[in-house]
């Protein structure tokens, strides 16, 4: 009778956390539905399913192939063969010069994000035999810029968000479980939501990131911490939040469903808000992690793995944050501060000028020995 009540209590307690029932919306009518562009659109988005892309993938190429059609719907363009290279050309001026409801242009980012469906639409024409030249070929794109991150956080300010999550509240130790995941392991939003009750060993200090960005699996560390956390939560709250025992999702919402990408981004920003940080979410943590392993001497090509990166030139952003060896040298060297280092003899300040002469060749060594087999790929 006993455990009937308390089933009776917890199916109470489930159905008060239903989500709200939301009226869906009718989809607004398509303006270009009769262009004859969006059969070859819907069988192209088809073939890159069918190659093995991933869904994201098709849905980029859809959002920039849907723009694209409805400004060739306006200039009364209908096939692939009507689409020339000076076309292309005035579209991408029309990206250029376009402007968002707030005033402000598309970044480079987006125009080039918005462009590369189009590449990889007319080459997959031609390959198709729909065109028999491709207008795209030397379509040039805009480079977006390599821009650092606008604040990379410290150690004693990492430490600072971690704890405004609430651990006296369920939710609140499921989000300090979180936060503490994504800053142990650096791993991306998505890869974060997909994460399931078998894919973290808290026993071996091991997660597995399954079909992360570009379909790869990799297994990487995370701390005794952060394992710690994960224990707790998943002991004392995820039971209460799990609707159902075939539910899978390792990280769970009020509902007792698996986070919606702006639903968590929007749970991080607000524990960084609170911690005085206006800007920042789930990527903070990444940088995070990777600037402060990078300055405690890990070596790149680990912080490589840890991060996912196919590609060592990706992760070698994070050299140019971690400053802390340039402020080592800066004050060995620097007029302005040698006053202040007389006390440690020139012998030493040496032999330290050395050593990081020596860590800084070492790692221009590794990055040289990548550039052949980067650039055969």
């Amino acid at each position: 009778m006993a455990q009937k009540g308390e089933r009776g209590i917890r199916q109470k307690q489930r159905n008060l956390r239903k989500k709200p029932r939301q009226i869906a919306r009718e989809p607004a009518p398509d303006p270009a539905a009769a262009n004859l562009l969006r059969a070859y659109q819907i069988a192209f988005l088809d073939w890159t399913l069918t190659i093995g892309l991933s869904a994201q993938t098709a849905q980029i190429r859809k959002i920039g192939l849907d723009r694209f059609i409805l400004w060739c719907d306006e200039r009364g363009l209908q096939r692939p063969h009507d689409i020339t290279r000076p076309i292309l050309q005035r579209y991408q001026s029309h990206l250029y010069h376009y402007r968002k409801a707030n005033g402000q242009p598309l970044s480079f980012n987006s125009q080039s994000t918005l462009l590369h469906p189009l590449v990889a639409f007319f080459k997959w024409c031609v390959r198709d035999n729909h065109i028999l030249h491709n207008p795209a070929s030397e379509l040039v794109l805009p480079k977006p810029p390599r821009q650092l991150p606008k604040h990379l956080m410290s150690i004693a300010e990492i430490e600072n968000i971690l704890n405004q999550a609430d651990i006296e509240t369920p939710s609140g130790i499921r989000n300090r479980a979180i936060l503490e995941t994504l800053y142990s392991t650096g791993i991306r939003r998505a890869e974060l939501i997909n994460l399931t009750l078998y894919d973290i060993d808290t026993e071996r200090g091991t997660l597995m990131v399954r079909l992360g960005k570009g379909s790869k699996d990799r297994l990487i560390p995370i701390g005794k911490r952060a394992c710690a956390w994960v224990d707790r939560y998943l002991q004392e709250v995820r039971p209460q939040l799990a609707i159902s025992s075939d539910q899978q999702a390792l990280y769970l919402t009020d509902y007792g469903e698996p986070f919606a990408k702006n639903r968590l981004s929007d749970m991080v920003k607000r524990h960084m808000q609170y911690a005085g940080f206006n800007s920042g979410g789930c990527h903070a943590f990444r940088h995070a992690m990777a600037t402060h392993m990078l300055e405690n001497g890990a070596d790149i090509r680990y912080i490589q793995a840890m991060l996912g990166h196919s590609e060592l030139s990706t992760t070698q952003i994070y050299t140019h944050v971690a400053i802390g060896k340039l402020q080592a040298v800066h004050a060995l060297t620097h007029p302005a501060r040698l006053e202040r280092t007389e006390k440690t003899g020139g012998d030493e300040r040496e032999q330290l000028l050395t050593a990081l002469d020596a860590e800084l060749a070492e790692e221009a060594d590794s990055v040289a020995a990548d550039a052949p087999e980067a650039a055969r790929r």
